[in-house]
């Protein structure tokens, strides 16, 4: 018997699935990640041959969208609940919460084989305790601890190691310098995120610190991790990561930003201010990785 060519339906359905899956690993994350591990792999000292760069900055985003996934399907039902996550695929009905499950075991599985093999056995590693931080350790600890936030950082610091060790095959001082950069970064960052969106954090029962020690104790943390944030990346240049110029721009960025995260300690400092040093937080990270670039050049 012959088979039944496809519907124009079943046809015009598939790129909104493939679509879907997409979401599901967060590209806008995935792309900053890629930048991360691309600055890594710039930074480190030696040679690495175009196809194996290419084939460390794919994977390591795969790496990341596999762990993105997975935590999709761990969370979806308190994904529905809160307004910035309820129309994502997998709460919104658009895929099957097997499917994703599937999905984000392949690329996780993909991802880190192909780094043993194709890249060396430590960057394989590396990815490997990222999704599986992220995945095992972040994501169920955030519905007990408010201090997941930092088990939370740990993964998303991992991409320039990976990338750094890509190039050198080992882990070194500098490549623990800029992954101590990205680590500190997002303590603030997501504490502003928390605050910004607390309320919706707290329908999904999620213990963010504003919601178990309250706004005035979060944007204190949030002053002192910008206040250690400094020091971190004026660490580079004493590692011969990088050079006066560097040292400039990061001295004149971390004024900045921690001035801004300062005004925080002020009463009046709502949601409106929690927004704009996130969306601060990630230029700064933007700029400071751009004068990292540009000096190293």
């Amino acid at each position: 018997m012959a088979s039944r060519a496809p519907s124009p339906v079943a046809l015009a359905a598939i790129p909104a699935r493939l679509s879907d899956f997409v979401q599901l690993g967060k590209p806008r994350l995935s792309a900053l990640v890629l930048v991360t591990a691309a600055g890594g792999m710039w930074l480190a000292p030696g040679h690495l041959a175009p196809v194996k760069a290419a084939i460390a900055l794919a994977m390591t985003t795969l790496a990341v969208a596999a762990a993105n996934a997975l935590n999709a399907y761990l969370e979806r039902d308190t994904d529905a609940l809160m307004h910035r996550t309820r129309t994502r695929p997998l709460p919104a009905g658009r895929l099957e919460p097997r499917a994703a499950l599937v999905f984000g075991v392949t690329l996780a599985a993909a991802s880190v084989a192909s780094l043993v093999f194709s890249v060396n056995p430590l960057c394989g590693a590396l990815a490997a305790v990222a999704i599986v931080s992220y995945v095992a350790v972040y994501t169920p600890m955030k519905y007990q601890s408010p201090h997941a936030v930092i088990v939370g950082a740990l993964p998303g610091a991992i991409p320039p190691l990976l990338g750094w060790t890509a190039v050198t095959g080992r882990i070194g001082p500098g490549g623990l310098a800029l992954a101590a950069i990205l680590f500190v970064w997002q303590l603030p960052h997501f504490l502003a995120i928390a605050l910004y969106l607390k309320d919706d954090y707290a329908r999904a029962g999620i213990r963010v610190l504003p919601l178990t020690h309250g706004d005035r104790a979060t944007r204190a943390c949030i002053a002192l991790y910008s206040l250690l944030l400094v020091p971190v990346t004026l660490a580079l240049p004493r590692l011969h990561v990088a050079g006066p110029k560097y040292f400039f721009a990061a001295a004149v960025l971390g004024a900045g930003f921690l001035g801004w995260s300062a005004t925080g300690l002020q009463a009046g400092a709502g949601k409106r201010w929690a927004r704009g040093l996130m969306l601060a937080s990630v230029a700064y990270l933007t700029l400071l990785f751009a004068a990292l670039a540009l000096d190293v050049a």
